[in-house]
């Protein structure tokens, strides 16, 4: 008896053990490179958060060659192959500031070793070069240039961010700082990020020379990069453990995504999705690739309806990943004064309206005839959108929702229109100087109302339509009541100003 207690608790004692190698053998860290782990060495004293970031993600845990392996669904990388010098050593510092050196205008010597300050689309086109081609076609891509080359645009900016001042009794306008526009609207279109030499800095390891960057810090979406490419993935997959859960999780989107002009975050937060997001998300799992419905999550977020991909829990498609987020969207809800079909190419400043604005639309909301989507395309990213829908609604219930937001839109539109004809007639009695007299269409108080119907109000309401419910914010929080207030005031300013214009006459 005591043989066999004594035998129990040796196999008690060394089949744990056992298991505890077997587990500890496969759960081996891929190889780093030498240059990679002389970044380490330094940076794990200097900037200690960087590198507990990185080591926790999926770069520091994985080679390309392992990510060629996975399956097609599974797999995070979209090249075909490596060079031997990376495919089996973890994605690094080195691997990711090294790359394209001659191409960057940024690279300098650090230490030893040419390195890159700004890591670009190009440089993580080397693992992911479709994500990189989708996104370089995108509006996010271009939304830099789609506020600078855009003289409408340009002019709604400068009026908006530049500082006022006031002489003899009137607003004069003065133009803005470069770090004022910086850190307003440019923050989330981006800037240019320029190379201005060298320039020494103190450091905790010393004077060390690095590049005199002008605009950075910078994660602009549509940023203009020392290479010349366009965009941050980093907007999206913050450096530097560049995570898919982060990226998924709505907060993501809501950095720019915001009330009252793009009021997508506070919308989702009031709709039914967010009321299930934040009741359950800590349940979901953000990581997996496929993303399954139903399985994974319960309700979408931003990404799942616009660039994430989708299977069912057994591994069918219901819609493949796109890095281009306007690619499944049939009509361009905000932005602009009305809706509209979406531009086929993300570069929208070389679109002309019929009185040859810049704009897809004319002011009294005529849709330009080159440079959209056509309705075919329109109708077939509208099918693929309710497929996506229908993988948790009704065909009933998915058809009824998106003929609401067809009426919507409509109408909404219609109600900026009626505010539209009210500021062409202003500008028709000399009451304000507009597009009709070659002025700013943006500075009169009866201009910045006609921005808030469309802007504000008329957004908030098409996100409230677009996003399955958040009434309050259809109604009255920037919604048909601000709609019908501020046309009656459009209406009030007028007849003041003729009134007035009158009383001086006599």
């Amino acid at each position: 008896m005591k043989r066999f207690v004594l035998l129990a608790i040796i196999i008690i004692l060394i089949v744990p053990l056992t298991l505890f190698g077997q587990t500890a053998k496969k759960a081996v860290t891929p190889p780093v490179s030498s240059q990679t782990a002389a970044c380490i060495g330094c940076h794990k004293t200097y900037t200690p958060g960087i590198v507990e970031d990185w080591q926790k993600s999926l770069h520091a845990n994985t080679t390309p060659a392992m990510a060629l392996k996975k399956s097609s669904l599974e797999r995070r990388v979209s090249a075909d192959k490596f060079d031997a010098s990376v495919a089996n050593v973890v994605v690094g510092c080195y691997e990711c500031h090294s790359i394209n050196p001659t191409k960057h205008k940024d690279n300098f010597n650090h230490m030893g070793y040419k390195i890159n300050t700004v890591v670009s689309p190009i440089d993580c086109a080397t693992c992911h070069p479709v994500e990189a081609r989708q996104f370089s076609g995108s509006k996010k891509a271009h939304a830099y240039g789609n506020l600078t080359k855009n003289p409408v645009f340009s002019s709604l900016v400068d009026t908006i961010v530049s500082v006022k001042k006031i002489e003899n009794g009137k607003v004069i306008q003065t133009p803005a700082s470069a770090s004022t526009r910086h850190e307003t609207c440019f923050a989330c279109h981006g800037t240019e990020v320029k190379v201005n030499g060298l320039k020494e800095v103190d450091t905790a390891m010393g004077k060390i020379k690095v590049p005199a960057l002008s605009n950075w810090p910078n994660q602009g979406v549509g940023r203009i990069n020392p290479d010349g490419s366009l965009g941050a993935c980093s907007a999206c997959h913050p450096r530097h453990s560049f995570s898919i859960e982060i990226a998924r999780k709505p907060y993501t989107c809501a950095q720019c995504h915001l009330d009252p002009d793009v009021p997508a975050w506070n919308v989702y937060k009031e709709s039914k999705h967010g009321n299930i997001y934040f009741s359950k998300y800590q349940d979901w799992n953000f990581k997996a690739v496929p993303w399954k419905v139903g399985k994974d999550f319960q309700a979408p977020t931003c990404a799942t309806c616009h660039n994430s991909l989708i299977t069912t829990a057994d591994n069918k498609v219901i819609i493949d990943r796109t890095h281009d987020f306007g690619a499944r969207l049939w009509i361009r809800l905000f932005g602009l004064v009305y809706s509209h079909p979406q531009p086929i190419h993300g570069d929208t400043s070389v679109i002309k309206n019929k009185d040859g604005l810049p704009l897809p639309t004319t002011f009294t909301g005529e849709v330009a005839e080159t440079g959209l989507i056509s309705r075919d395309e329109q109708s077939k990213r509208q099918k693929t959108m309710q497929g996506l829908c229908k993988s948790c609604h009704t065909t009933q219930w998915t058809t009824n929702h998106f003929v609401k937001l067809e009426n919507t839109i409509k109408e909404v539109d219609n109600m900026t229109l009626s505010a539209t004809l009210l500021l062409l007639e202003a500008w028709k009695n000399n009451l304000a100087e507009g597009l009709i007299h070659g002025k700013n269409p943006f500075d009169d108080a009866i201009e910045q109302m006609w921005i808030r119907q469309w802007l504000f109000y008329g957004n908030s309401i098409k996100y409230s339509s677009a996003m399955t419910g958040a009434p309050d914010y259809a109604t009255f929080k920037n919604g048909w009541w601000n709609l019908t207030e501020n046309l009656q005031h459009m209406s009030d300013w007028i007849e003041f100003k003729k009134t007035s214009k009158g009383s001086v006459k006599k």
